[in-house]
């Protein structure tokens, strides 16, 4: 569910047409966060920014559904878990094949770990939801274990570490996506107008094409305080509009 998906759930009576903009946003993200990965002076660095950011949105989200509800509606939008697996899958990726150049087997296992690591948290928060889900405390602790359970793109987000295994061919990292918006049709050409856009996915290869490599201008602050406020912000607007579910 991209930021797009958010702005139309909210504003009740838009078009379909409108959500269909956001579909190639996060697959966008996925890419640069490959990049922000590779080329970064601190990976450690760059997965705690997106662990916190992913906190801090996840308490905010919970804060504001509490206190401006709007009924039925849930508001899960939180790229930040997706990028913070996503890298840390990255990360795993990394630490093996350093391993098995090396041949050293703690991290080759470390790595599998890694890798394995958010799908250990997603078990555990089914396990949680499932035993205790009336209890807020636990439900709250399980929903703080950045996993695919909870991700706002879910299995999706796997399509980052795809394409950093892909990280050395453009044209392989674009046939990738273009597969992946293929598979996520379900083949069924019915929906693809109706219920189920995120086939359009695809058009994230444009500005992939089109993206020379180079280091442009830093926005990493801006992004990290835009995304959480501009979605908590039309959050509100809805509430106060009198949009309910």
């Amino acid at each position: 569910m991209s930021t797009t998906s958010t702005k139309c759930s909210l504003v009740q009576g838009s078009p379909d047409w409108v959500d269909w903009f956001g579909r190639p946003v996060a697959t966008i993200f996925f890419f640069l966060s490959v990049e922000g990965f590779v080329h970064t002076h601190n990976q450690k660095r760059y997965l705690s920014r997106l662990l916190i950011g992913f906190w801090i949105m996840q308490i905010g989200n919970a804060v504001l559904q509490r206190s401006f509800s709007l009924g039925s509606f849930g508001l899960i939008n939180n790229i930040f878990g997706d990028l913070f697996v996503g890298v840390l899958t990255m990360y795993g990726i990394q630490t093996l094949s350093q391993g098995r150049q090396s041949h050293q087997a703690s991290k080759i296992w470390g790595g599998l770990f890694i890798i394995v690591l958010p799908l250990i948290f997603a078990a555990i928060t089914m396990g949680i939801l499932a035993a205790w889900h009336t209890n807020p405390i636990l439900t709250g602790l399980a929903s703080m274990l950045p996993s695919p359970l909870i991700a706002e793109n879910g299995i999706l987000l796997y399509l980052g570490p795809l394409m950093y295994l892909l990280r050395k061919n453009r044209n392989w990292q674009m046939l990738a996506i273009i597969a992946v918006a293929i598979l996520s049709t379900g083949f069924n050409v019915s929906a693809m107008f109706t219920t189920n856009f995120q086939w359009l996915m695809f058009l994230a290869v444009i500005p992939i094409y089109f993206y020379n490599g180079q280091l442009g201008r830093s926005m990493k602050g801006f992004f990290y305080a835009f995304y959480p406020l501009h979605i908590w912000l039309l959050y509100i607007l809805a509430w106060l509009m009198g949009v309910r579910y």
